[in-house]
């Protein structure tokens, strides 16, 4: 199992879509094990997003991530990177295919709706700047055994 970083972003909350974004999460199978809502201060901001730093888009992205609450989840399952990023959609929504969280809701190149962490390291340490200790949660799901194969004794 591995843990992912996902954030809605200041367009997802004001635009009312965190229920229907946590709940294709849910149906896929991955499981959430923690969530706040925050306001994302300029230095966390900053740090998140520092391999960006010196880029034209930079102070916009950090204006935008500022600009209202977000939602931040630590989300579980086998694979869930991978998956959570092909359920993302293409980076701008106007090019992101239907059935994708960003080509179902968005069409903005600069409003996108959601984050993902890109791989496992990125994810590590996104989830130590969004959650404190005991923040993400480790519980079973009687559900998993729908979910997943455990044929093996692993789940597949």
């Amino acid at each position: 199992m591995e843990t992912t970083l996902i954030i809605l972003k200041p367009d997802a909350v004001q635009r009312g879509l965190m229920g229907k974004i946590i709940t294709r999460f849910e149906e896929k199978g991955l499981q959430i094990v923690g969530a706040k809502m925050m306001q994302i201060s300029d230095e966390l901001a900053a740090t998140h997003y520092q391999d960006h730093k010196g880029k034209p888009f930079y102070d916009g992205l950090v204006g935008f991530m500022t600009s209202s609450p977000v939602l931040v989840m630590a989300v579980r399952g086998v694979g869930a990177i991978a998956i959570s990023r092909s359920m993302m959609g293409a980076t701008f929504g106007s090019k992101a295919d239907s059935g994708t969280i960003r080509g179902d809701f968005g069409v903005s190149n600069s409003f996108n709706l959601i984050h993902g962490s890109d791989s496992p390291e990125a994810a590590q340490r996104e989830l130590g700047l969004f959650f404190n200790d005991g923040e993400v949660l480790e519980y079973e799901r009687p559900i998993n055994k729908w979910v997943y194969d455990y044929a093996g004794g692993n789940p597949e």
